[in-house]
């Protein structure tokens, strides 16, 4: 028995008996392309944390045979640090598919105006839709879009699915609002017997307009943060450091802890994690190209 399956017997009862508690893992794990059922990852997740408890409960017991500390600091870390890192692991484990699925969102919009301009340049031809999803589906370059694709395609030729069926299942399961709305738009046009070109060339050019807006957002957005970074990480620390200097020659400590041993706090300690907190705040607003 392997571990997902040592951990479905163990954990599957009590996944089944509150199932609607992981509704939020069970909608995000098909959108980020995970192949694995909740059951099986809700169990997978709770031995885990299981594991990292008594992991972590172990190593501070050994810890202890060569760190002296007081009863009560014994007791304090003993009681709660596996519980924190139990618990941090845990939550690590259960968001991980909703941040996957958040890539995946964030790769498909990225490409999908490129993507819409390529379908539609290959709809003019009068090649039939299942061929251009065939297509697309081989342009590694359009990273999850590409994939999505594919499941379309291997609908229809594995499983013997329609066409509309099968761009109706993926759309259903798609990270993307946009995505979806423009398979569900191909559907619709299709279904109600419209013009496929028309309908890809005008959703490229919408696409595109609404990506080169973005852009330029984000550029005018850019220069108010390069502002803030200039004022707040750049002056500020060199004018902290400046005031230590002169404090420093004044008296070499303030309110009982050394001016120097402060400035190499700040120094070392306090912007790094100012600068790291500001590029993980960039990554987070970044307009992927």
């Amino acid at each position: 028995m392997n571990f997902r399956g040592f951990a479905t017997v163990l954990f599957g009862g009590i996944v089944d008996k509150y199932s609607s508690t992981f509704n939020i893992i069970k909608q995000n794990l098909p959108k980020a392309n995970m192949r694995i059922a909740v059951r099986t990852y809700v169990s997978m997740m709770f031995l885990f944390t299981v594991l990292v408890y008594f992991a972590s409960l172990i190593t501070i017991l050994l810890a202890f045979q060569f760190v002296q500390l007081s009863l009560i600091l014994e007791f304090a870390y003993v009681l709660f640090v596996p519980l924190m890192i139990a618990m941090m692991s845990l939550i690590m484990f259960a968001f991980y598919p909703i941040q996957k699925a958040g890539g995946r969102r964030k790769n498909i919009e990225a490409n999908l105006p490129f993507v819409l301009t390529h379908m539609g340049a290959i709809a003019e031809s009068g090649i039939p839709p299942y061929v251009i999803f065939k297509l697309v589906s081989q342009f590694q370059e359009y990273g999850e879009i590409a994939k999505e694709m594919g499941k379309i395609v291997r609908n229809i030729d594995s499983f013997g699915i329609d066409p509309l069926t099968a761009v109706k299942e993926v759309a259903e399961k798609s990270p993307s609002d946009d995505f979806k709305e423009i398979l569900m738009g191909f559907v619709t046009t299709t279904e109600s017997g419209g013009n496929v070109k028309v309908f890809l060339k005008s959703a490229g050019q919408q696409a595109l307009f609404d990506w080169r807006t973005k852009r330029e957002r984000f550029v005018q957005q850019l220069s108010a943060y390069a502002e803030f970074y200039s004022g707040l990480l750049i002056a500020a620390p060199l004018f902290i450091i400046a005031l230590f200097s002169v404090l420093n020659q004044i008296s070499p400590n303030i309110s009982g802890y050394n001016i120097l041993d402060l400035m190499k706090i700040s120094i070392y300690l306090f912007i790094p994690i100012l600068n790291g907190a500001f590029l993980l705040f960039l990554r987070g607003v970044e307009v992927e190209i």
